[in-house]
């Protein structure tokens, strides 16, 4: 079992940066893979930026540039800094990890809101 506990959100005026991490417990070794998912009121969840365990980064076209997505093997925390925020980019961000035997397993969400 794997638990994510998400922080680092709130409110920012656009332009501005904010930095999410996602702190994991548990049998963190199984996790092959983390990322970011954010879902804003109306739209559906996509899928933000991923990292492997080997350290290979991906991370979505309109983020590019603006959000990079990182981590602490020491500290089991993975961090997402964004920057240059816009207002579109308000919505619930979650933390996400696969593991070995197609586990999968999410945090609780943190709000971010980009104001204008």
């Amino acid at each position: 079992q794997v638990q994510l506990v998400e922080s680092g959100g709130g409110s920012v005026q656009a332009g501005g940066s904010l930095r999410l991490s996602c702190a994991a417990s548990g049998s963190t070794l199984d996790i092959t893979a983390i990322g970011w998912y954010r879902q804003a009121p109306g739209k559906q969840r996509e899928l933000v930026a991923t990292i492997s365990s080997g350290g290979s980064t991906n991370v979505a076209d309109s983020v590019k540039g603006r959000f990079t997505i990182s981590r602490d093997n020491t500290k089991n925390t993975m961090y997402l800094q964004m920057s240059s925020l816009k207002p579109e980019d308000t919505a619930v961000y979650y933390c996400n990890a696969n593991a070995f035997f197609r586990r999968e397993y999410w945090g609780q969400g943190t709000q971010v809101t980009v104001s204008s």
